[in-house]
């Protein structure tokens, strides 16, 4: 699989060791950096993962920063994308079976490297899984393209 990473310099090294961590595996990875520890802006780097998933240059996401949490919110800002807020292995296996999250956001602060490499293996190893979670994920998708065309939302 074609994996696409990113942080800001607050996670710079666990993106670092993910990547290493994701390639051992097997899959092939895109790194739109950062690719140091000088300071950046992660919503740069979070739209171009998200841009990369919408063009099917990649076909996931991993993205890092403090919390997750900005990280997160700027992916969920690429229209099309469902990114997911991580910090279990559990929530990171559901991001994908039930939500077909395209894009899983990890925080290098919140969580350690140990199991930020079982959250990540947890959801690249499942596929969603469809049935009545596809409904549910249909409805976002009609709604969100309703408001982009119209700008307002439909209710």
């Amino acid at each position: 699989m074609k994996i696409g990473i990113g942080a800001d310099h607050n996670a710079f090294g666990m993106k670092e060791a993910l990547r290493r961590h994701i390639e051992d595996s097997g899959n092939e990875i895109v790194d739109f950096g950062c690719f140091s520890e000088d300071e950046v802006d992660y919503p740069d780097i979070a739209f171009q993962v998200g841009t990369a998933i919408q063009t099917g240059t990649v076909e996931r996401g991993i993205l890092v920063c403090g919390t997750g949490i900005g990280m997160s919110i700027a992916a969920n800002k690429v229209p099309g994308i469902r990114s997911a807020q991580c910090h279990d292995v559990y929530s990171a296996e559901r991001a994908q079976l039930s939500n077909d999250a395209q894009i899983i956001t990890l925080g290098a602060k919140v969580i350690g490297l140990e199991l930020a490499k079982k959250i990540v293996d947890a959801y690249l190893d499942v596929a969603f899984a469809g049935g009545q979670s596809k409904r549910k994920i249909d409805q976002i998708s009609d709604q969100e393209r309703a408001y982009l065309k119209t700008g307002s939302v439909e209710g």
